[in-house]
């Protein structure tokens, strides 16, 4: 599994903490870590926790990411914005058990964790148990295990809805403020592992054509 980390603007300074756990998690489980930032140095591109969102949502929709890692202070922001996007689902995690439990019953592909909300002392070790028991087991496979079939049913039922009451990934990058878009995708590392990874051709020709 291709994991992406991106860490927005408040809680940049952090990335490097975050990074060293989910990778030390990752790695024991053969999964691949892509840290998209921010990095928090000076005078790198800027991201807010509604980037986050957009950021998220291309390297999910493209293919070149299967799960994204976010937060931003409290959690709920980054949540809120990766959730208004298409083929995003994206739980919160403030401990593991949470963790866990959107892993198993919910079966989503983000996770927004809150950096700075109760981030103090053993901060560290609670995120290495979020990332162990997120990746503990396959996404989706229920919890309790009799729940499994509903469980899986009512995700079957989102992910539909969400096709409907959501616009395509192509569209939105062709209708949002290119600006704003293009800061998003400014990162140091964005062009290296992106189209590395990217399997939909449509979405990568057009970020190409932005940034050239």
């Amino acid at each position: 599994m291709k994991i992406a980390l991106i860490n927005e603007n408040s809680q940049a300074s952090k990335n490097a903490i975050i990074y060293q756990q989910l990778k030390t998690v990752a790695d024991e489980k053969n999964h691949l870590v892509f840290n998209y930032g921010m990095y928090g140095q000076e005078g790198e591109s800027q991201l807010t926790y509604v980037q986050n969102g957009l950021l998220a949502a291309i390297l999910l929709n493209s293919g070149a990411a299967d799960f994204v890692i976010t937060g931003c202070g409290t959690g709920v922001g980054a949540m809120l914005a990766l959730n208004s996007f298409p083929n995003v689902v994206c739980g919160f995690a403030s401990e593991p058990t949470e963790a866990y439990l959107f892993s198993q019953i919910n079966g989503g592909n983000a996770l927004s964790i809150p950096f700075a909300k109760g981030f103090g002392w053993g901060a560290e070790l609670n995120l290495r148990l979020i990332f162990e028991r997120l990746l503990a087991e396959p996404m989706g496979g229920g919890y309790p295990r009799e729940r499994a079939i509903p469980e899986q049913r009512n995700a079957r039922i989102l992910s539909d809805l969400k096709t409907i009451t959501h616009t395509d990934m192509l569209t939105i990058l062709e209708t949002v403020d290119q600006d704003f878009l293009k800061e998003t995708i400014s990162g140091a590392h964005f062009q290296e592992y992106f189209f590395a990874n990217c399997q939909n051709q449509d979405i990568a020709n057009y970020l190409k054509k932005l940034l050239s």
